[in-house]
């Protein structure tokens, strides 16, 4: 599947199991499918939703930190590569 990175990890919240991404490239959106892959992470999922400052938004541009949902424990410089079908 052909990959497009737009970021990577900044925090991840681990009681909740909410990650902290700094957007770098492109845009996300909520719907989309990403791979976040690290050291010792590696796997895919669908975003519901994305949030900026704890406010629901539809999608998310360079520059901005938003939180998501993680299936599984990410950690901090974990790259977060969006799939393009």
């Amino acid at each position: 599947m052909p990959e497009e990175k737009i970021g990577k990890i900044s925090h991840f919240f681990n009681h909740i199991s909410v990650a902290g991404i700094d957007i770098t490239n492109g845009i996300l959106k909520a719907g989309d499918t990403v791979h976040i892959k690290g050291h010792t992470t590696d796997f895919t999922q669908k975003i519901e939703s994305i949030q900026i400052d704890n406010k629901n938004v539809d999608s998310a541009k360079p520059g901005d930190k938003i939180g998501i949902k993680s299936k599984e424990k990410v950690r901090e410089h974990d790259e977060v590569y969006k799939v393009t079908e």
